[in-house]
């Protein structure tokens, strides 16, 4: 369990103490998708849902979330979150919406939770707001794409299949 950083010497959950690490830039970059029939993927595309835009409502949700991770996620350093950007599009051929989550800042401790959390709130949002026309709805592909900055540099996920 050494390289496991959440756990101490006995082997008990704790937060990481990040007091004597620099601060630096950070970036962290998530993608999850939704996929629903193409009648339901009308209704975001033609803005018939009945709760209202879809995609807006999901994105502020997304935003929310990275801005709510230490909340949710118990071993989280709450961070200075300086941009949450999401990108949500209805793509015909998943059917359904591709997600895409940016969140950066500059502290001790990197924003990979923010950005997947970001991207699965948003997810769970485009649910909510469909589930009356579709229950069957899957969310899928739950990932990190990208990570820049920190003492571990840059990560960058091999292309998925999907």
């Amino acid at each position: 369990m050494a390289d496991l950083t959440h756990f101490d010497a006995g082997g008990n959950a704790h937060m990481v103490d990040v007091s004597d690490k620099p601060d630096t830039d950070r970036m962290a970059v998530a993608e999850a998708q939704v996929r629903m029939t193409h009648e339901t993927l009308a209704h975001i595309t033609e803005g018939t849902a009945k709760k209202g835009d879809v995609l807006a409502v999901a994105r502020l949700a997304g935003i929310m979330g990275a801005k709510r991770t230490a909340d949710l996620i118990p071993l989280c350093h709450p961070l200075p979150v300086t941009k949450v950007a999401l990108d949500l599009h209805p793509d015909p051929t998943l059917p359904g919406v591709r997600i895409t989550a940016t969140v950066k800042t500059s502290g001790k401790t990197g924003v990979e939770m923010e950005a997947l959390t970001a991207a699965s709130t948003a997810a769970l949002t485009v649910y909510d707001m469909l589930k009356a026309a579709e229950k069957g709805m899957e969310i899928t592909g739950l990932r990190l794409l990208r990570k820049e900055g920190g003492k571990s540099g840059t990560y960058e996920a091999e292309a998925s299949a999907t």
